[in-house]
């Protein structure tokens, strides 16, 4: 019993990183379908709901750990940097070219080192920049109206501008240093 309670965080953190890569593998999958796409960000905002609770019940359960923090992020930058990019970029950037690849390089770079700076920072009541949880909920809702406009014969070239911008907003608010209260 003491082994099941000691991991069961990181078996919720194995859990939204297996949610990530499922989200990946079915926006990249040759039969690919705009209804794949509508599950994998749909499977992003589940990722989401498991990331909220392993830090929660570590807490709890008083079993935090370096490794469960550590195992936390790199399952965060799967989830939250590189799915919901990877679902953006097949609505709304495929047509861009070098510029569309570049435009989705800079959200998990973004990501990638503000999970860095949280995991070297003492823990307060704040975060220090937009957590990738909610950046990538954020791009996985863009993703999800996007396909709506799609299937309502909508989209126009305006929703990947709106994409865009919105890509490089949530990648600088992750780097910045502007304080988000824990909730």
């Amino acid at each position: 019993m003491k082994g099941i309670k000691r991991n069961l965080p990181n078996v919720l953190t194995l859990i939204n990183l297996s949610l990530g890569v499922i989200a990946i593998l079915l926006s990249v999958s040759e039969n690919n379908t705009l209804n794949r796409l509508f599950i994998a960000s749909l499977i992003v905002m589940l990722a989401a709901l498991t990331d909220r609770f392993d830090g929660k019940v570590a807490r709890m359960l008083d079993v935090t750990s370096e490794l469960g923090k550590e195992l936390d992020s790199l399952s965060d930058l799967i989830s939250f940097g590189v799915a919901p990019i990877i679902i953006a970029w097949k609505i709304s950037f495929v047509t861009f070219g070098v510029p569309g690849y570049l435009l989705s390089l800079i959200f998990p770079i973004a990501g990638a080192y503000r999970l860095a700076r949280y995991n070297v920072t003492t823990f307060d009541n704040v975060f220090r920049g937009m957590p990738i949880t909610l950046a990538g909920a954020f791009l996985s809702i863009d993703s999800l109206y996007n396909l709506f406009a799609i299937f309502n014969h909508k989209y126009t070239n305006i929703h990947s501008i709106i994409t865009a911008v919105l890509v490089v907003v949530l990648s600088y608010l992750m780097v910045s240093k502007i304080k988000i209260k824990k909730v």
